[in-house]
């Protein structure tokens, strides 16, 4: 006689249901989050919470899969750099490792992509660099051209002076030729660091050039000097026909520790007056940040007022927005400088036409006093300029509109561009398109004048 199976298995008994348990999933930790990354001038400071912390302009991309690291719980790295030797020390701790489906981070050669090799393996061995390479900074520049010498007092002497070296604050040191790759080879973690799209230069091209901000101070118990790099630059020269050269600079950067105390715009300076003094063709600067572009312009302005031979040309345009009222023309207002004008500048201060231009809109302003008088015309020159910038300087942009048309072919290919005669408003529509496009320039013009404004302010300050 047969008899009902019973069976084993436990899950048909509700109360003994098995309960099935699933791996914890990494989704990592962004590099951002984890990593600290101080600057430290001595060994007393590593560790310290008083330690000068950097912000880097972002850690995630020197990191695959999204700027993340996996297999870690609790991660947390701390990065001190020698701001003697320029050597790093990275402390990496965690709670435990595990592979959460995405693997494990290796994280030393991710660190060496930053810093190459100049991250120390052992603290002991970090902390030992502090006394080992405390000359750093004086046998880099020892064989260098002193192009500034700056006293303590403000007053500048050039490399031909007779200021002596020990009343001196601040240096700028020209190196070129070999030392060039291994001083840069030094630094360039913090170029990755802290300046936003920053690649590495080319060390072996022979036409590089490094300018050394550094400080120096007396030591009286030591009996000598503590040097402290403050900032750098990267310039290149590359030919330009048939007989001249032109200097681009293509990365500065002033330590954050030393940072709106004006070394910036000193290295400018100086950079302003090696191109006039070896006459090559222009210097040009290499995608400015704002930031950077804002001092250079600070700085142009002021030399453009006190350069007299575009005077004239300056008040007789300034005569112009005076005299006319701009919002009654249907056509673009140019109000730029004249081609001799340009050329006059080019050959004797050295700035190229595009940032010559941006410098005249500055001189306008100043020159149109008061401002607020002139405001309306002001703002329409602006305002074609951002659209001759944006659109095209022959574009007509103001009665020109473009429709698109039902097509067979390539949408985005097919348009009709329609003009109206004699500066008259069309009749056509404008699409939503149209609309956000009036509107992005709005925001340019806006940007640009608060800009503008922001400079202006700070050149009449420093020359009152």
């Amino acid at each position: 006689m047969g008899t009902k199976h019973q069976s084993s298995d436990p899950t048909s008994d509700p109360k003994k249901r098995r309960r099935v348990g699933f791996a914890k999933i990494d989704v990592g930790v962004e590099a951002n989050e984890c990593i600290k990354i101080y600057l430290v001038s001595s060994k007393e400071e590593v560790g310290s919470p008083d330690s000068f912390c950097l912000e880097p302009v972002d850690l995630n991309h020197f990191f695959e899969e999204d700027g993340k690291i996996f297999g870690y719980q609790g991660l947390k790295i701390t990065i001190w750099v020698s701001s003697i030797s320029f050597h790093a020390y990275a402390d990496i701790t965690f709670e435990s490792k595990f592979d959460g489906g995405k693997g494990i981070t290796d994280l030393k050669p991710a660190l060496q992509n930053i810093f190459a090799d100049n991250l120390v393996e052992s603290k002991d061995n970090f902390l030992q660099t502090f006394s080992a390479e405390s000359n750093y900074v004086k046998s880099i520049i020892s064989n260098g051209e002193v192009l500034l010498q700056q006293a303590s007092n403000g007053h500048s002497n050039d490399s031909n002076s007779q200021l002596k070296a020990d009343a001196s604050d601040v240096e700028v040191i020209r190196i070129v030729g070999t030392p060039v790759g291994p001083i840069y080879c030094r630094l360039i973690p913090l170029v990755l660091l802290l300046v936003d799209g920053s690649n590495p230069i080319d060390i072996t091209d022979p036409r590089w050039e490094i300018y050394l901000l550094v400080q120096k101070k007396i030591d009286q118990q030591a009996e000598g000097n503590q040097l402290k790099l403050l900032g750098f630059a990267a310039l290149y020269r590359f030919y330009h026909y048939p007989e001249s050269l032109r200097l681009r600079l293509s990365q500065i950067l002033v330590l954050p520790p030393y940072q709106r105390n004006g070394y910036g715009r000193t290295l400018l300076e100086v950079l302003n007056k090696v191109a006039v003094s070896e006459n090559v063709y222009d210097l040009t600067v290499e995608e400015p940040l704002d930031s950077l572009q804002h001092v250079r312009t600070c700085i142009d302005v002021q030399r453009l007022l006190a350069f007299d031979p575009i005077q004239p040309t300056l008040k007789s345009v300034l005569s112009r927005l005076k005299q006319e009222n701009l919002s009654k023309k249907t056509a673009l207002c140019r109000f730029g400088p004249p081609s001799d004008a340009i050329e006059n500048v080019r050959k004797n201060l050295k700035i190229n036409k595009k940032q010559f231009i941006q410098c005249w809109e500055v001189l306008i302003y100043l020159g149109l006093d008061p401002i607020d008088k002139y405001m309306e015309n002001y703002r329409i020159i602006i305002s074609d300029a951002v659209k001759a910038d944006v659109i095209g300087k022959d574009s007509g942009a103001a009665n020109k509109r473009i429709v698109e048309v039902s097509t067979e072919f390539d949408q985005e290919m097919s348009f009709v561009m329609f003009k109206s005669k004699n500066g008259e408003p069309n009749n056509i529509e404008m699409d939503e398109n149209q609309t956000t496009v009036e509107e992005q320039l709005r925001q340019l013009v806006d940007e640009r004048m608060k800009e503008i404004e922001l400079i202006a302010e700070k050149v009449s300050l420093h020359c009152s």
